[in-house]
């Protein structure tokens, strides 16, 4: 696993490092993009890098147990189901990161394209729901399982392009939630799913390395699709496989980006706007108006770039609240959905406070004393 991970993080490493010479000056934001919060021509593609590091690092795993260097896990006819359950979703990503110009039904169509083709040829599910008050009559419409992991894998990817808009923050919370599936498929024995979260957190290590703090690249459309169907197949397959991993698992892992979303949908159509419409009201841009610009002294925060880099320190928070007790309870549906519903309250807490300035004292800028 160790030669595993190091391979994928110098293949992303290198190749997003290709994109970012290659795309330097093209295919950035509209300066009048709501979600623009940096200065200059960063291009958007490093979600190819991320893409190259992960699946050419798989590809080689053959290379390197030959070499010695891997145990026995087989991908070989695998890997190429999962690249092709990836092309619509990805190749739209990539066309809109390059042109700015696909709709937004045009990306939920072709994610949603690509979670068909999960059910299709990796034959996702939702076995049950973790209770066994229910779970005995959801057993009996097996078409309910298979459409909640359809619709939980074409969600995904539009939630981690929501949250990703500061450097570092989409992808931390990628590479957090990679590494704790990896961990708790090695529990129950599952190699083959835990190298491919394995990969998938060391590409993505790969790319945070020129994305944050300088922030010289980043993901993408394409990157945040790839990071989204990927960690919602391999945590369907994951529940799906193994009875003794509660489903509520992974949804305590993935409750930021997944509530984000959810809270999103709920105030715009309160407000009367589309779902769809970009605006600047997440969670994360609130931190960088209301904390990260109270906290920095003037003279500090003039540099937008300093400003972005200090953003994605406030969200990591959220990975802790929620990777450590879903690591910790990974087999408990009770507890897990507990913690899911602590989550939910602790964010819209944290959301009017934001938005009614009621920043908490702890995190105020000392008041200056002449």
């Amino acid at each position: 696993m160790i030669s595993l991970a190091l391979l994928a993080f110098v293949l992303s490493l290198v190749f997003t490092l290709w994109v970012r010479r290659v795309f330097r000056r093209t295919f950035s934001y509209s300066p009048d993009a709501p979600q623009r919060f940096h200065l200059g021509d960063v291009p958007r593609l490093g979600g190819l890098g991320l893409l190259a590091g992960w699946a050419l690092g798989l590809a080689a795993l053959p290379m390197l147990q030959w070499a010695g260097m891997a145990g026995n896990i087989d991908l070989d006819a695998r890997l190429s189901r999962w690249l092709l359950m990836l092309l619509p979703a990805f190749a739209g990503g990539v066309m809109e990161d390059m042109t700015q110009r696909l709709t937004v039904r045009w990306r939920l169509l072709l994610t949603l394209s690509s979670g068909a083709l999960a059910w299709f040829l990796l034959g996702v599910s939702v076995p049950r729901l973790g209770f066994e008050w229910i779970d005995g009559a959801w057993t009996h419409w097996p078409w309910l399982g298979i459409g909640f992991a359809v619709l939980a894998i074409t969600g995904l990817p539009h939630a981690f392009n929501i949250i990703d808009g500061y450097n570092g923050l989409a992808g931390a919370v990628a590479m957090v939630v990679c590494l704790a599936l990896a961990h708790v498929a090695l529990q129950v024995g599952d190699r083959e799913l835990a190298a491919m979260a394995i990969a998938l957190a060391a590409a993505t290590a790969g790319f945070l390395v020129w994305n944050y703090p300088r922030g010289l690249i980043f993901a993408g459309d394409a990157g945040a699709y790839l990071w989204g169907l990927l960690i919602a197949t391999l945590s369907l397959l994951l529940v799906q496989r193994h009875p003794v991993v509660s489903p509520w698992f992974p949804m305590l892992l993935l409750i930021y980006p997944v509530w984000e979303t959810l809270f999103s949908i709920y105030r715009k159509l309160w407000r009367g706007d589309s779902p769809g419409m970009a605006d600047a009201l997440h969670l994360h841009q609130l931190v960088y108006r209301r904390l990260v610009r109270s906290v920095l002294h003037e003279d500090e925060a003039k540099n937008m770039l300093k400003r972005n880099n200090r953003t994605a320190p406030y969200l990591w928070s959220f990975i802790v609240l929620t990777v450590v007790p879903a690591v910790l309870f990974w087999r408990y549906s009770g507890v897990l959905l507990g913690f899911c519903v602590l989550f939910a309250v602790s964010y819209v807490a944290a959301y009017v406070m934001l938005v009614r300035f009621k920043v908490p004292r702890v995190l105020q800028p000392p008041v200056s004393r002449q």
